[in-house]
């Protein structure tokens, strides 16, 4: 393994890195729904990318070297927790129903409208949401963080055409989703 200055890993650390942490996070929730894991796999994703910053190109497309590695780590937890026997921490459980109902739900809420404040409405998020994995994934990357079908390629490991054919059933899915929503925002679909 190629050895590097700490001081040159944390400047290209800072400079290159660190500013795509909100798009991580952002990719993260939609990944796993869940505050805490999406922290954990920002997290993990980071210090993989500290660990093997050496391996990173300077100046080229960060956003996507990172975006990689998440997506790996999403993957390999996935694989790993559908092995194992569903756990439960019972702390936990008496924890959640000695709290608020409402507490948890306003948490949610707030966490989802800072998310997502100005982007796009909870019926939108709540389609994309209910794409399988593989169509939101294609869905996140080019239409919300702007990746180009072969930066999306090399992201997921998957053909360019894969890329292509996802991200069109996608579309077509969330049509289809959506459009009651549309409708009752004025649109209306002109082969009616």
């Amino acid at each position: 393994m190629v050895t590097m200055d700490k001081n040159i890993k944390d400047k290209i650390f800072e400079e290159e890195l660190m500013p795509q942490i909100d798009a991580l996070y952002n990719f993260a929730f939609h990944l796993t729904y869940n505050e805490a894991d999406a922290n954990d796999l920002v997290q993990e994703t980071y210090l993989k990318a500290y660990r093997f910053i050496a391996s990173y190109e300077v100046g080229t497309n960060a956003k996507a070297w990172l975006f990689k590695i998440l997506k790996n780590g999403f993957i390999n937890d996935y694989r790993k927790k559908t092995k194992q026997p569903t756990k439960v921490d019972y702390e936990e459980v008496v924890n959640y129903h000695m709290e608020e109902d409402d507490t948890n739900y306003s948490s949610y809420m707030d966490l989802r409208q800072e998310i997502f404040q100005g982007m796009m409405g909870d019926e939108i998020t709540t389609a994309i949401n209910s794409l399988e994995v593989p169509f939101r994934t294609v869905i996140l990357l080019c239409d919300i963080e702007g990746f180009k079908y072969d930066e999306i390629s090399t992201i997921l490991d998957i053909p360019i055409g894969t890329v292509r054919s996802r991200l069109h059933r996608a579309r077509n899915m969330l049509k289809d989703r959506l459009k009651e929503y549309a409708k009752t925002m004025g649109y209306s679909d002109k082969r009616d």
